[in-house]
């Protein structure tokens, strides 16, 4: 019984975690919402039927005192948020040693940066661009585990390169 648990208790994470990794950053957002919502609520269940809602009532109870501070604390909000938005999102640069090779953001694809992306020589025919696009596209597209970025980098830069041969 218990090895039944423990692969179906495997599987469960494997299929999650699959799930995870394909969602967009805003999906996981509202993912982690939820879970939490849902185990909150499930933990508050489980305290109900077992006669544990005195553990909730200290809770509340030790949170008093914190909750004074609170006004004093919310000046700090605007910092916090700052720093938060700083550090993270698609706009944020990519940080030293990670290995991240995305380009900027902001500015346009040069057609250098697209033969780079899918890997062509800067000469290429419109076939090679097509068939190079589709080779890459079968390993990063969305609905095959991939994620939405690669995809529509590899787009730009196929409709880069695919519009400079004169299509």
């Amino acid at each position: 019984m218990q090895l039944i648990l423990g692969l179906a208790l495997a599987a469960a994470v494997f299929v999650i975690l699959k799930k995870w990794g394909a969602l967009s950053p805003e999906g996981q957002k509202a993912a982690i919402w939820k879970v939490v919502l849902v185990a909150g609520g499930a933990l508050l269940l489980f305290m109900v039927l077992t006669g544990r809602v005195h553990v909730i009532t200290a809770g509340i109870a030790a949170l008093i005192p914190l909750l004074r501070k609170l006004p004093a604390l919310m000046r700090y909000a605007p910092m916090f948020r700052k720093a938060m938005d700083d550090s993270s999102g698609p706009e944020a640069s990519g940080q030293a040693g990670t290995g991240d090779q995305r380009a900027p953001v902001a500015g346009a694809m040069t057609e250098r940066e697209a033969c780079d992306i899918l890997g062509v020589t800067p000469g290429c025919t419109r076939e090679e661009v097509v068939a190079a696009h589709r080779k890459l596209m079968q390993k990063v597209h969305p609905d095959r585990g991939g994620n939405d970025y690669l995809a529509a980098k590899l787009n730009e830069a196929r409709d880069l390169l695919i519009g400079k041969r004169g299509a």
